[in-house]
């Protein structure tokens, strides 16, 4: 039954969308080799920390890929977040946690908390597109999975046209902490699809901050 599938319904690349020799995978290997990985991780790269300078305090933060318009990313963020193709969350979650759990500075993560969505956006949606990224890299820190203690309040438009500004003002009330006792005293690893600006993380590590004595990392999928 499985080969009839495959032969009427072949499976593609997420990135190229060329046919999948190895029907179980999400990205041809062609594609695996071409994707713009960061290493920040690897190499102590500093870059988030420089991003988020003087408005947010974090241990560290790494992204596993780097974002151009119109590449390979791009594609790959478009079939997560819109196609419902969460096997790409999962295939990414265990790429960037099996690389994470081999770097010292990541082993004392006690919880990886995602950057949530509106309830109304997530019911529209179905999922939220970085919870499967999340569970996979909670998975190989062997750290706990939330995703009910970081709530999104506000209902915003689409991000994507607006200035940075616009952006930062906006945020800086989007979200809550519904249960501060439980993330007390705990490193946190905040995940999200994409940072650009960096203000939808910098709104999300200040509401965090009301819990006493956390430290906050961050991983993401892309960074632009």
């Amino acid at each position: 039954m499985k080969a009839l599938v495959d032969l009427f319904f072949p499976k593609v690349c997420f990135a190229c969308a060329h046919y999948l020799s190895d029907q179980t995978g999400v990205i041809c290997v062609h594609c695996r080799h071409r994707l713009p990985v960061t290493n920040f991780h690897l190499n102590g790269d500093t870059h988030f920390e420089n991003i988020l300078a003087g408005r947010a305090h974090i241990v560290q933060g790494t992204a596993l890929f780097y974002f151009e318009k119109k590449g390979l990313v791009q594609q790959l963020l478009h079939n997560l977040k819109y196609k419902g193709h969460e096997s790409i969350g999962i295939t990414l979650g265990d790429w960037l946690g099996g690389e994470l759990s081999r770097v010292p500075s990541y082993q004392d993560i006690d919880l990886v908390i995602p950057v949530p969505l509106h309830k109304k956006r997530e019911r529209q949606r179905g999922y939220n597109q970085v919870s499967k990224f999340g569970i996979q890299i909670s998975k190989a820190l062997d750290a706990i999975y939330l995703d009910r203690v970081l709530i999104k309040t506000t209902h915003t438009s689409s991000q994507i046209k607006k200035k940075r500004f616009a952006r930062w003002s906006d945020s800086s009330v989007w979200f809550a902490l519904s249960d501060a006792h439980r993330i007390a005293g705990k490193h946190i690893l905040l995940v999200d699809d994409l940072i650009t600006t960096g203000a939808t993380l910098e709104a999300c590590i200040t509401v965090l901050q009301q819990a006493p004595n956390i430290k906050v990392s961050i991983a993401t999928i892309a960074i632009a």
